[in-house]
């Protein structure tokens, strides 16, 4: 193999590529990229055996061929050459090592042979659709941050996507929970998503998929089968093993009779709840929210160091109530809110809580309180 291509079009492909490579690897080849070039086009690959990415990147094509050479190493000798250069990658006859050239720098690495790369992408896919970045992007950001981090529930270690009837009609709903908060958000459902499989895709592919959609104008590919997923997005494919595990009915954890409503500007609201919880010593001490007419008191007591509380004036006209709640877990939720007001409706002070955005009806929150 012998290849000239721009630094700037490696580096951002080996950036996409090279962080689903684990750093500890007790399989030698896994801590690898696969480079095959071939026409004029550089296609490269990074698997953990869960998670693959492959991207392919302009290139000028001397002498095709394939192999594979440690990833990160790979990516850090790119990023540290000048921007505006050249790289040239080059395998030695017998394909033992990779030579990385670029103006006076040269590098030289060690290779391991193609075929003992392994593909995640055997199998067929039974569900196939397209749809916005931006709305597939909405799905996973206002729900990412209620995915359990339990490895013993590890059916809540990820998002679950699937379709429902809603209003009259099918929509696309990610939802995810940790059993003390829960995330929903819907998009319709785009044409050739009916009766797909639900599925459960791993907080790894999501943290991927996050930083991969860049750009909320692009039209996302999205192949579904019972136990993979994958999508393309411009020319990355990401193929994913699917978490094997049963979902559980989150829509009996939905409130439904809460019939106390409290309106708060979002942003004032997420200010308070930092300001009073920077008393406390911990992340998750409970902020405690005393309601009474048109007024919100918040508080935090720490017996070691002190106590805070701080008023916001809010709209609420039912009975006066106390609740408490993870302070970490309020601001998590206050951030996903895009609208002016946030809208809590409220049972009792042991109940869960129903957390709405003004914005429109694609997102619900669901969060337990806490003793206080």
């Amino acid at each position: 193999m012998r290849i000239t291509l721009e630094r700037s079009n490696l580096l951002k492909s080996l950036n996409h590529v090279h962080r689903v490579v684990e750093r500890r690897n007790t399989i030698p080849i896994l801590s690898n990229v696969l480079l095959k070039a071939e026409g004029a086009e550089l296609d490269m690959k990074a698997t953990d055996l869960d998670l693959e990415i492959t991207e392919g990147t302009p290139a000028m094509v001397e002498q095709a061929g394939a192999t594979t050479v440690p990833a990160h190493l790979l990516y850090e000798i790119v990023r540290k050459l000048p921007d505006g250069s050249e790289v040239l990658l080059a395998t030695n006859p017998d394909g033992g090592t990779m030579t990385v050239a670029s103006g006076r720098s040269k590098f030289s690495l060690q290779c391991l042979p193609q075929s003992d790369f392994p593909d995640l992408t055997a199998g067929t896919f039974t569900h196939s659709f397209k749809m916005k970045a931006a709305d597939f992007k909405m799905l996973i950001d206002r729900t990412q941050f209620a995915i359990s981090t339990e490895e013993t529930r590890y059916y809540l270690n990820g998002i679950f996507l699937h379709t429902i009837e809603a209003g009259g009609a099918l929509k696309l709903r990610a939802v995810a929970t940790d059993g003390h908060r829960l995330a929903r958000a819907d998009v319709d459902a785009p044409s050739g998503s009916e009766g797909m499989p639900g599925i459960i895709i791993p907080r790894k592919t999501v943290g991927e998929l996050q930083k991969l959609i860049d750009n909320p104008e692009l039209i996302i590919g999205i192949e579904i089968s019972d136990s993979k997923i994958r999508l393309s997005i411009s020319s990355v494919v990401l193929t994913s093993k699917l978490i094997d595990g049963t979902f559980p009915d989150y829509q009996r954890v939905i409130p439904q009779a809460n019939d106390k409503e409290m309106r708060v500007d979002c942003q004032t609201f997420a200010r308070a709840v930092d300001r009073v919880s920077t008393i406390s010593s911990e992340r998750g001490r409970a902020v405690k929210l005393a309601l009474a007419d048109g007024q919100l008191m918040l508080t935090v007591n720490n017996p070691d160091s002190g106590s805070a509380t701080e008023e916001v004036a809010v709209g609420y006209e039912s009975d006066a109530m106390e609740i408490g709640f993870n302070a970490k877990y309020l601001l998590d939720i206050t951030a996903q809110l895009s609208g002016d007001d946030a809208i809590f409706l409220l049972a009792d002070a042991g109940s869960p809580t129903l957390i709405r955005d003004t914005a429109g009806a694609d997102a619900l929150y669901v969060l337990m309180p806490m003793r206080v």
